[in-house]
């Protein structure tokens, strides 16, 4: 059987919200059998359980919230949660956005390996497809079609040279994930700075937290992977994808998609009930994998 999980002992970081600007505090916290990922507002004493339906805004990053509290850019986090299988945790946020880190899911897939992974002796089921799902906006949508595995094709295209038209065909694997996909960092264009600025976003986004490119150059540094704008693509995807709050089985294909659209699929799936279903699994020993191609060794701070 597949197993809830939580963590062995509570952990914490801090940083600026790539949006905001403020200073943020993050501590994650075990949590009984059950209880699911919820984000705790510790400034206001609201518990704002990470669910699709609590899903409220997608202007650059996911916003969840209840009772006028909110909590914004959680998909980093909920990606490393989700792929490294943690089923119950409490979020404490400080403020209202949690904090971006280097821009990747890599610090907060390093503080779930700092805290440790108990099994809590509880099952889980999974969702598997029955038949397609889709939705779409103009040319841009999100497929989920049944699979034996949780398995991602995402396609990326944009006007700038330097980033062009990228894919990515990944199944999800704790191992992999950490190696593959958590540390691509989000990534934005110059000509889009000002006019962020301008709607009140990107205030706390730096070279040091946001790959930025404008058409023919790269202006942060090197890059972690020569694709790695359609990596954190991916990156978002599981992150979107675990408001469904159960682990998938399918094979998703994302094509110009974003948190809006990736949301829009969960909520789409959760409204056909004769498209999917519940089963538990087999539990299975961990898989042996290769990493993919190109896979640098990245070292990050310590969250």
């Amino acid at each position: 059987m597949a197993w809830q999980r939580t963590l062995a002992r509570a952990v914490e970081a801090e940083g600026v919200g790539i949006h905001s600007g403020g200073h943020a505090k993050v501590r994650l916290r075990p949590a009984p059998v059950g209880t699911g990922i919820v984000f705790v507002r510790t400034d206001l004493g609201v518990a704002i359980p990470a669910r699709a339906e609590h899903a409220k805004d997608f202007s650059f990053a996911t916003t969840i919230g209840v009772r006028g509290a909110e909590v914004g850019t959680i998909e980093h986090l909920m990606s490393a949660l989700y792929a490294l299988g943690v089923t119950n945790v409490f979020v404490d946020v400080s403020g209202p956005e949690v904090p971006v880190m280097d821009g990747s899911a890599l610090p907060f897939v390093q503080m779930i390996k700092r805290a440790g992974i108990l099994e809590q002796n509880a099952t889980f089921p999974e969702v598997r497809l029955l038949r397609p799902v889709r939705v779409e906006d103009g040319e841009r949508f999100v497929e989920l079609h049944p699979a034996e595995a949780f398995h991602v094709d995402y396609r990326v295209r944009y006007k700038a040279p330097v980033v062009g038209e990228q894919q990515l065909s990944f199944t999800v694997s704790p191992e992999r994930y950490a190696s593959a996909i958590a540390p691509a960092r989000t990534f934005g264009f110059l000509s889009e700075v000002k006019s962020l600025k301008e709607r009140g976003l990107g205030r706390g986004g730096s070279l040091a937290n946001c790959v930025i490119v404008d058409e023919h150059r790269v202006l942060s540094g090197k890059l972690r992977f020569r694709d790695e704008f359609v990596r954190h693509k991916v990156l978002d995807l599981i992150g979107d994808l675990a408001l469904l709050e159960y682990p998938l089985r399918a094979h998703v294909i994302a094509h110009k998609a974003g948190h809006a659209l990736h949301v829009a699929a969960v909520r789409e799936l959760l409204a056909q009930p004769e498209s999917w279903e519940l089963f538990e699994p087999e539990r299975v020993a961990p898989l042996t994998v290769h990493p993919l191609a190109w896979e640098p060794v990245v070292q990050a701070a310590a969250g």
